[in-house]
């Protein structure tokens, strides 16, 4: 049992918890994830990224955006209450040394394991350029933690709300014009993720790729976040979640996530029906 010392509302429907767990903050390292099991009743174990940890205190933080069953029930739990199970640290941490100057690119939910990794490269002595893109300002989380670490610090927006009214890669692109970048990280959806890859690839200049979108179980067993990574399979939860981006299928790796969409679909819409049927029965108590 793992309870919970505090729980974030940081947009719609992103939320921030604060886990007692001890053991894993004082283990883990930036760029590695934990598996969830909510409770015993529902039994579906989530990957979720550790986007901060408190040794003193023995906590870990997590961001989760609800986008099924598994996260709203998660979202649904309060502070002072507990999450039955947390399995970590896991995953091969990101390589951490003085690069140079860093380019850290997140988009949308991407910042949220983005932070530990910023953060190690700032202490590390790099020179750190963040670049942060959401559809709206609404939707950007962890804008002040980033803003902090940043030596560089650049707002994109779809919609032109806030920041800049371009796609990360129109900063990125014009980053590599200007020269001097040593390494360029990249996390958020696959489409991003891809043309990050294609925007430093002209320039040579190297560029990692979290892939933890596809994680399935989070051990190896499923084989559900199998990639094409320089022509050779790899296994996400395992081998990652960071790859070389300029070697990674990304066009098979979009394919494969849309291949759950039926069965993520089907089961969000029996975990709000079960909803909508415990409200009556409240009701006609």
């Amino acid at each position: 049992m793992s309870r919970i010392l505090r729980k974030t509302q940081l947009s719609r429907d992103v939320f921030r918890m604060e886990l007692e767990a001890p053991e894993i903050a004082r283990e883990r390292k930036a760029g590695q994830f934990v598996i969830v099991q909510v409770d015993s009743d529902f039994s579906e174990r989530i990957p979720l990224t550790i986007a901060d940890a408190d040794e003193e205190i023995g906590s870990i933080s997590i961001i989760f955006q609800v986008v099924g069953k598994s996260t709203l029930k998660l979202a649904q739990k309060s502070t002072g209450e507990s999450v039955e199970n947390i399995l970590g640290p896991l995953g091969m941490p990101t390589h951490i040394e003085n690069f140079g100057t860093v380019v850290c690119v997140g988009g949308g939910i991407g910042v949220a394991p983005m932070h530990p990794i910023a953060q190690a490269m700032k202490k590390a002595g790099n020179k750190v350029i963040i670049i942060m893109g959401s559809r709206t300002k609404e939707l950007l989380i962890l804008e002040d933690e980033m803003r902090a670490i940043a030596d560089e610090f650049i707002i994109c927006t779809d919609d032109g709300s806030y920041g800049r009214k371009d796609l990360v890669t129109i900063p990125l692109k014009e980053l590599c014009e200007r020269g001097g970048i040593d390494l360029v990280v990249a996390i958020g959806p696959p489409i991003m993720m891809k043309f990050c890859a294609e925007t430093t690839r002209p320039y040579h200049v190297k560029t990692y790729a979290s892939l933890n979108t596809i994680m399935v179980d989070g051990t190896g067993m499923c084989g559900g976040c199998r990639v094409t990574v320089g022509g050779q399979t790899k296994f996400v939860c395992v081998d990652g979640p960071e790859f070389d981006a300029h070697q990674v299928d990304f066009d098979t790796m979009m394919l494969r996530l849309r291949s759950y969409k039926p069965q993520e679909q089907e089961a969000n819409h029996r975990c709000h029906l079960q909803e909508a049927v415990d409200k009556l029965q409240e009701q006609s108590k």
